[in-house]
């Protein structure tokens, strides 16, 4: 019943999420452990970007699909919706550090963004994961991610975000995120997401 709720509840989420005009803007929400061998993920996470430079602050939600290839290798799916914006891409992800109670992982991939009228865009993504866990169902996670954009009419620019967050295991196959992305350009808002993942188990 729980695991019904909770795929309904995401698919809600996408279809009906309040959303207005921004930037493209992709969230890490995971911690440096890939996912396991064999398993899918399924996460949907409402985000808000805070106004700058006088701005107003705007929420919009991202998602994220993703396989687990190996014990240290996973590929996912990610896509944000804002009001006249698309964005869709796909990352790699490598848990190269596995310590007793400190791991760190790198993601590379890509994206475009489908902008309502001119703009649209498209770019490289890469982060750097490092995670440890204070309690059985607690992770802790810190990570530096960055997209280097090109838009068509050759205007180039990088966003980039500090991003502090946490991963709590409700159960075996179900958790709760939440991080905030501390921009560290001009290009960059600062945003916060929070949400579920939801893990299909072989």
């Amino acid at each position: 019943m729980l695991k019904k709720f909770v795929i309904i509840l995401i698919v809600a989420m996408f279809l009906t999420a309040d959303v207005a005009q921004v930037s493209a803007q992709s969230v890490l929400m995971n911690s440096a452990e890939t996912i396991n061998q064999g398993n899918l993920k399924l996460g949907i996470f409402p985000t808000i970007l805070f106004g700058k430079n006088g701005g107003d602050s705007v929420w919009g939600v991202a998602g994220r699909f993703g396989y687990g290839l190996t014990k240290s290798l996973d590929i996912e799916a990610k896509a944000a919706f804002f009001k006249g914006l698309k964005y869709f891409g796909v990352d790699v992800e490598y848990w190269f550090v596995k310590g007793e109670n400190f791991n760190v992982s790198a993601a590379l991939g890509g994206h475009v963004t489908d902008y309502k009228g001119a703009g649209d865009s498209k770019g490289i993504d890469a982060a750097l994961l490092a995670s440890t866990r204070p309690t059985n169902n607690l992770e802790i996670y810190g990570g530096l991610m960055l997209a280097f954009d090109s838009i068509k009419n050759g205007y180039n620019y990088t966003l980039a975000h500090i991003v502090p967050g946490i991963e709590y295991r409700i159960s075996d196959d179900l958790d709760f995120l939440a991080e905030v992305g501390i921009a560290l350009n001009d290009n960059s808002r600062s945003y916060a997401s929070v949400g579920l993942a939801y893990y299909f188990l072989r």
